[in-house]
């Protein structure tokens, strides 16, 4: 059967109509599609947001934060970190900073809402098509990678990665999201954020950086190893010059800017020590570390943020450190040369990095370590160690100096020349002397130990600390941690106690052997004085300034030790000093820092201090918690300064750190008797310095430990010398000749400007002149006559005799007793 015609009309709306349907399916399935996609979609956003972290927790973020430890003057000393972080607010940043790291991070980071679309469609594409992977991540999503979730390398870290992007633009500004990532952020060499970076590479605050140092700084991101300045400083470079492209692009810098950068052929990396200990402060800050960590946890202590200013002085810092060491090496040369470090073959041309690579404490500064060249009989040839630069690599430059005759000698055996102590490539020490000018010395480590603390005696403040010859060496702090006897250091809180209780400094006690029973089977313990002499009836003043161990006995077992154990409590030398006759004499253990401490309470007139390294602490908002001094103060309260009287600050009667622990008459009585140790007993040494110092010297058993306290109104100064493990340091080693030089020295650079300072004397003391040796009244022109300091009603009678209750005896009748009722001790 024949089709029948149609019209052309009609068949071309047949055509419209199919077409229209098939469009209508395409529609559909589109609709289908995008439904099932944002289905699929939405599922997997629901699926993945079930666990997600709260992002919330951003809001009271405090990433951890360096502890940063000052001294007095604001002088950075040290800094304690797990994550070497200092937090700096968004609106503390330049501008230059910011445009820098979103140049290179993420350009459109004020345009977009978390993700960059393109920049992720982009990576899909290379990724499918090339196999290789590319980075789209926003600044967002890296603040929701590195504060939320983990470094795992998945298709899941990223979706979560994603949602938290978004949620974190919709809770927060973009001006929040900078400062989070900014300070988060690792840059490498330990510096994690902007601020400690900018501290560590460039040694700059930010308001500091450059064009070429922010560039360097938003280069790091993408790989801190891959761009170290030291390492692979090529692509450093390379990297450094594409963020400074990105950014004239972006229109932040200038093109003269840019040229000048790009025409830089180095990073300009000014590194700062790992540990920026300042000063040869290391033991103090190291001792400060530990009692943040006693006061507030290893963790708030490391990560905590903490501000603290601290009671050191630097200038006294540096000449204690500078004293101590002349000190130990001036004993250690009395003992002899000991041989060189060691020896090395220099028969090749390039003896340098040979001698590089040889370790050497970072605290010997201006001690070089060295090889030696070229010795005759008269002088060496000495190669310096070149010195290592920021980053570990070695400098090219080689320095040679001379060391003369002059500065060996100590090391030469009389008879002796120069080649019979040195010989080419020998390994030594050797460090500038002020023979003359450009002359170097021949230098060994000591191996004996030693310390030395500065302290106001009003306050307690530590002013100065050195625990020992090189930290690098020992971190043991032979000032805190030792535990040494003190030996005739102790005496003076033994006469104090004396004083307190009824003795005078003309009161006369019997310097002759004794035999004390020491319980049933035990020996009689015999003391003796020191080079075995007595000296019959001596005042208490004696006693002190030639240090008289059987007077101190004497006098001890008289006032009883009980009550010396009371007042070694009450000075803080000691917690529970054992009541026995030897413990008089310094053998129980003690600190320096104890015993100095101790003589703070003399040297101020009486009154009760605590030894504290630490003036105020703040928290990283600025809020003080912690404040050595408690005095209250009236008048703090005021919110601002309308010119008002300044605050009245008052010790609070309350507190027993400020009590009266001895009469203020006694304590001038025992400084004045102390003078007399500097002006004519063991601690003459002190008299160079030529201006008021009381002091006491002491010396153990064997001479192991050697010390001297000496103090002037205004600061007090300790010494010890003696081996970590105690040993005899030979025959003439006294307090007197190897400690009091190095408290000498110290004050001689101390107080060279300052006026000299008598000793305040307390109302009510009256000063007397007396014979020393008798402690009766004396005339101006007798020899032996000394100006004595007596407290109301106590002075001597008008004749040659010694008041003993109402009965008046000879003093040349040696069967009596000593002044003032207290009773015989012969």
């Amino acid at each position: 059967m024949a089709v029948p015609y149609l019209p052309t009309a009609v068949r071309r709306r047949g055509r419209r109509s199919f077409m229209l349907r098939a469009l209508g399916y395409v529609f559909a399935a589109g609709v289908v599609v995008l439904v099932g996609g944002a289905s699929a979609v939405g599922f997997v956003f629901w699926q993945y947001s079930k666990d997600l972290p709260d992002y919330e927790v951003l809001a009271h973020y405090q990433p951890p934060v360096m502890t940063r430890v000052h001294a007095g003057d604001g002088s950075l000393i040290a800094e304690y970190a797990r994550e070497k972080r200092i937090f700096v607010p968004i609106n503390s940043m330049p501008p230059l900073l910011v445009h820098a790291f979103t140049s290179a991070e993420d350009k459109n980071f004020f345009e977009h809402n978390g993700l960059d679309y393109i920049g992720i469609a982009r990576a899909l594409y290379i990724s499918v098509i090339f196999h290789k992977k590319t980075g789209a991540s926003t600044i967002t999503q890296q603040v929701a990678k590195n504060f939320l979730l983990t470094n795992e390398r998945s298709y899941t870290r990223k979706i979560k990665e994603a949602i938290l992007a978004l949620r974190i633009e919709r809770a927060y500004s973009k001006q929040q999201i900078l400062e989070l990532y900014l300070n988060e952020i690792y840059l490498g060499q330990g510096s994690y954020g902007v601020a400690a970076a900018s501290l560590n590479y460039f040694g700059k605050e930010l308001h500091e950086l450059t064009v070429p140092e922010v560039a360097y700084l938003a280069a790091l991101p993408k790989g801190p190893a891959n761009y170290d300045p030291f390492k692979h400083p090529k692509d450093a470079i390379s990297r450094r010059n594409l963020i400074v492209n990105l950014m004239l692009a972006n229109g932040y810098i200038s093109q003269a800017d840019h040229d000048k950068t790009i025409a830089q052929d180095d990073l300009g990396i000014n590194m700062r020590p790992v540990s920026p200990h300042v000063f040869a402060a290391e033991f103090f800050a190291e001792d400060v570390r530990r009692e943040l960590v006693d006061m507030f946890g290893e963790e708030k202590a490391l990560s905590g943020g903490l501000s603290v200013r601290t009671t050191l002085d630097p200038a006294y810092q540096r000449e204690a450190k500078k004293a101590l060491v002349a000190g130990l090496v001036r004993f250690d040369r009395s003992r002899g040369w000991r041989g060189v470090v060691n020896h090395m073959d220099i028969s090749g041309s390039d003896w340098g990095p040979a001698l590089g690579q040889i370790e050497v404490w970072n605290d010997l500064d201006p001690w070089r370590l060295g090889v030696v060249l070229d010795v005759s009989d008269v002088s060496v040839t000495v190669g310096l160690q070149p010195p290592h630069l920021a980053g570990g690599q070695l400098a090219p430059a080689r320095d040679q100096v001379e060391l003369g005759l002059e500065g060996a000698k100590w090391a030469i055996k009389k008879g002796k020349t120069l080649t019979s102590v040195l010989q080419p490539g020998d390994i030594i020490y050797v460090a500038p002397t002020d023979l003359a000018e450009g002359a170097w010395q021949l230098q060994q480590i000591p191996e004996v130990g030693g310390a030395i603390v500065v302290m106001d005696p009003h306050t307690g403040r530590v002013l100065a600390l050195v625990g020992g010859f090189s930290f690098a060496a020992s971190q043991f702090d032979r000032v805190t941690q030792a535990r040494r006897q003190p030996g005739s250091v102790f005496k003076p809180f033994v006469y104090a106690t004396a004083l307190d209780n009824g003795y005078t400094p003309a009161s006369v006690i019997l310097d002759a052997p004794i035999e004390i029973e020491q319980g049933p089977g035990k020996d009689i313990w015999k003391p003796e004085n020191y080079k075995g002499k007595y000296y019959g009836p001596s005042t208490l003043r004696t006693g002190i300034e030639y240090s008289r161990n059987l007077m101190t006995v004497r006098l001890a077992q008289d006032v009883g030790m009980p009550l010396i154990s009371d007042y070694a409590r009450r000075f803080g030398v000691y917690d529970n000093l054992m009541p026995v006759l030897s413990m008089a004499l310094g053998a129980g253990e003690t600190s320096l820092l104890r015993v100095a401490t101790g003589y703070c309470i003399i040297a101020n007139g009486g009154h009760k201090v605590t030894a504290t390294l630490i003036d105020r602490i703040q928290d990283r908002n600025g809020k003080t918690v912690m404040r050595h001094d408690k005095r209250l103060c009236d008048g703090c309260e005021a919110a601002k300064w309308e010119h008002q009287d300044e605050p009245d600050f008052r010790a609070d009667e309350n507190d027993a750190d400020n009590r009266q622990v001895i009469d203020p008459h006694t304590a001038y009585q025992i400084t004045s008797m102390m003078e007399g140790v500097v002006e004519r007993g063991t601690g003459t040494a002190l008299k160079a310095v030529g201006k008021p110092i009381a002091g006491k010297t002491g010396t153990t058993n064997q001479a192991k430990d050697a010390w001297f306290v000496g103090f002037t109104p205004d600061l007090v100064v300790g010494a010890f010398v003696g081996f970590d493990s105690p040993k005899p340091m030979g025959d003439q080693t006294t307090g007197g000749v190897v400690a009091a030089p190095i408290v000498r020295d110290f004050l001689l650079d101390a107080l060279k400007d300052k006026p000299a300072v008598p000793f305040r004397i307390p109302p009510g003391i009256k000063l007397m002149r007396i014979n020393r040796h008798t402690g009766a009244r004396a005339t101006a022109d007798d020899a032996d006559s000394i100006v004595e300091a007596f407290k109301p009603n106590t002075d001597p009678a008008d004749s040659n005799t010694l008041a003993q209750g109402d009965e008046a005896v000879s003093a040349s009748d040696q069967s009596g007793g000593i002044s003032n009722g207290t009773g015989g001790l012969y």
